[in-house]
């Protein structure tokens, strides 16, 4: 962004990377497919680089609402620093912070989940999707992270998403408003579990199994982490395979 500004440029898109999307090994995959689909697309993109902080939303959730504000505040002046129409991101924690809390003290952008986005794309016919990429065959379910589903109501657009992979949703008992979470909201993905028989993510990570699906598409950082770390528990690291939207588009872009 800093370069652009320099340049007297302004991008139409604000990729907004992340703290997972930056530093975490698997998030960084997806960071890296998702920027392949903007590219393909001709999206006119920008990203803050070393500007970009967390926004704060682990710190809150935590109960450190001092901590929170200036992470928020800070990021609040950076952005209205630079010109831009919309900002995108691919981890629901920081979408649904950026959309609902950052107004509080200041912060009105206007800001998109990657799923939207996806399905924007494919809409507008700037990305074609093949059904014989390499998930021909496969079976997906989906899991709905809890920022995006029961915190913004948005369970359509990934489901729109996978659906142009000619793939029908093997849905889960517990999907869409009914969902469970993967077990790392509320910043629990930072603490020790709390006491209790079965760790979250096992139990939805049963409810995978059940419905024989090859492949779990998801559409957050943290979700993608917990429901790893369940498949490997119940030892089906080679039946089962975790993938971001993002992931899946990008294996069968159409040439």
């Amino acid at each position: 962004m800093a370069q652009l500004a320099a340049e007297g440029k302004s991008p139409e898109i604000l990729f907004w990377v992340g703290c997972a999307g930056s530093f975490d090994a698997r998030a960084i995959k997806v960071t890296k497919a998702f920027v392949k689909i903007l590219n393909a697309a001709n999206v006119d993109f920008a990203i803050l680089g070393n500007e970009e902080q967390c926004t704060g939303d682990p710190a809150r959730r935590a109960g450190n609402e001092f901590l929170f504000q200036m992470s928020a505040l800070t990021n609040i002046e950076t952005l209205k620093n630079y010109s831009f129409k919309r900002i995108v991101t691919t981890c629901p924690h920081c979408f649904n912070v950026f959309k609902n809390e950052y107004p509080d003290l200041g912060g009105d952008f206007e800001v998109v989940h990657h799923s939207q986005f996806l399905e924007e794309l494919i809409r507008d016919g700037k990305i074609r999707i093949t059904p014989d990429g390499e998930i021909k065959g496969k079976k997906i379910t989906y899991h709905d992270s809890c920022y995006l589903g029961r915190g913004n109501d948005i369970y359509e657009a990934p489901r729109h998403v996978i659906q142009q992979l000619g793939r029908d949703i093997a849905e889960m008992k517990r999907c869409g408003s009914n969902g469970l979470c993967c077990g790392a909201g509320g910043a629990q993905m930072f603490k020790e579990d709390e006491p209790g028989d079965r760790r979250i993510n096992t139990e939805r990570t049963d409810d995978i199994i059940e419905t024989g699906a090859d492949i779990v598409a998801a559409n957050c950082p943290f979700c993608i982490t917990m429901l790893e770390d369940g498949i490997k528990e119940r030892e089906l690291n080679d039946k089962v395979t975790v993938l971001d939207l993002a992931e899946l588009i990008a294996g069968n872009l159409s040439k």
